[in-house]
């Protein structure tokens, strides 16, 4: 085709909407145009890019030995249902009515459909292994889309899924995939690197992502040169010094107008080591109280897994008849020296809050293995606590011990469940 007759509707000027470099440039180029928030149009050129990516990745798949096949993008009420995903993908989902007024999804993903696909045509483990993949429409509710096309609402993704008859044979298909991202990533000239990530509402025993650094990029992860460590902040693990504490008895110390770590840390002449700092978070409505060490820095999504609904940070002031549970997640990395210390400090605040109209629920001392407080106001009843533990023993976690490690890794840094 001719220049002349090309449809490359180009932009002089910067877009305001676009605040990532490549956004700018997509938009400028001609390659695509929003149409609305989190929805694009991808016009000549940039199609024309996105299929060079797209064959890419068929021939590195079906190098790999995967079948593609091609879902719809709807699908009934009833399959997410059975699952339990209906109600965990919360807002995220588009729900939409026929006219028979029956409830269907437009997929934010394809677990549920697959499943169902293997269900009813998998007759034997002889027709093992399977591996099966896709490149379909997604939809995805995102509350602030954002970052040009990658955090958006609709858009194309490639899903694949794999069936075998044992764990041998999953770890098989699993490098399979591995390698032939390796392949896809290298042919397409971008430098990555793979890190090790939490499997959220996909879920699964181990998740891996491939990582591209940028400025504009939304994770955070923990990578070393060294040894080749590599994780998502969300499931990376540290090698964290005790520090030594202090063997004077506990004392109440007013800190006059001091209202940061920083500045009570000036004020008292200690390090930040020392301090046990509060954030105050809501959770579907409710309170919710976490205490971490003056150094260190709560990890809003740790937090998320166990409170359950998102949580906002919040400002408002602790009364007397509110609900909140404390959670020490740090204990049972850190051994039992800065354990007992975490403990100690935290009872301290309990006794304190006790003092001015808080009562303490409950508190449980694990000794080496797991330390949690649960202090609770007017009306955060005992099957409230038991809600709590079913929702940790839901996610992973030990039922009565509020820790932001999963049994798992417990067990492998030595700490197994409680006898």
């Amino acid at each position: 085709m001719r220049w002349s007759k090309a449809f490359i509707p180009t932009i002089k000027e910067d877009q305001a909407e676009a605040e990532m470099q490549s956004h700018q440039l997509m938009l400028r180029s001609g390659m695509i145009r929003q149409l609305t928030a989190g929805v694009y149009e991808y016009l000549p050129l940039g199609w024309r890019v996105f299929l060079k990516v797209m064959q890419i990745v068929r021939e590195e798949m079906n190098r790999a030995g995967a079948q593609e096949l091609f879902l719809p993008a709807l699908a009934p009420a009833e399959i997410w249902q059975e699952s339990g995903r209906w109600e965990d993908f919360g807002d995220e989902m588009f729900r939409v009515k026929d006219r028979k007024k029956r409830d269907y999804a437009l997929c934010p993903t394809h677990e549920e459909i697959i499943t169902d696909l293997a269900r009813a045509k998998l007759r034997s483990y002889r027709d093992l292994p399977q591996n099966w993949y896709q490149m379909q429409v997604k939809f995805r509710d995102e509350p602030r889309p954002r970052s040009g096309v990658l955090r958006v609402r609709h858009f194309i993704m490639k899903d694949a899924y794999s069936m075998d008859r044992d764990q041998a044979g999953l770890d098989i298909s699993y490098q399979a995939m591995y390698d032939a991202y390796h392949r896809i990533f290298s042919r397409c000239g971008i430098k990555f690197f793979v890190v090790g990530a939490s499997s959220g509402l996909m879920g699964g025993s181990g998740s891996q992502e491939f990582m591209v650094a940028s400025p504009s990029g939304e994770d955070s992860c923990a990578v070393c040169p060294a040894c080749g460590y590599a994780a998502n902040l969300e499931v990376a693990q540290s090698q964290v010094a005790s520090p030594a504490y202090p063997a004077a008895a506990l004392a109440e110390v007013p800190t006059p107008e001091k209202r940061t770590v920083e500045e009570v840390c000036g004020f008292l002449k200690i390090p930040a080591s020392q301090l046990v700092k509060s954030l105050l978070y809501m959770a579907d409505g409710q309170p919710v109280f976490a205490l971490v060490r003056g150094d260190d820095e709560t990890h809003a999504r740790l937090l998320d897994v166990l409170t359950g609904p998102p949580l906002l940070q919040s400002s408002h002031h602790l009364g007397t008849s509110v609900a909140l549970a404390v959670a020490l997640a740090e204990a049972a990395e850190f051994g039992h020296d800065y354990a007992a210390a975490t403990i100690t400090n935290a009872r301290a605040l309990a006794s304190g809050l006790s003092r001015r109209g808080v009562p303490v629920l409950g508190m449980h001392d694990g000794g080496t293995r797991s330390h949690q407080v649960i202090l609770a106001g007017d009306g955060y009843c005992s099957s409230a606590r038991v809600a709590l533990q079913r929702r940790l023993e839901s996610a992973g976690l030990l039922a009565d011990c509020v820790v932001r490690l999963g049994t798992h890794q417990l067990t492998r840094l030595g700490m197994g469940p409680p006898e």
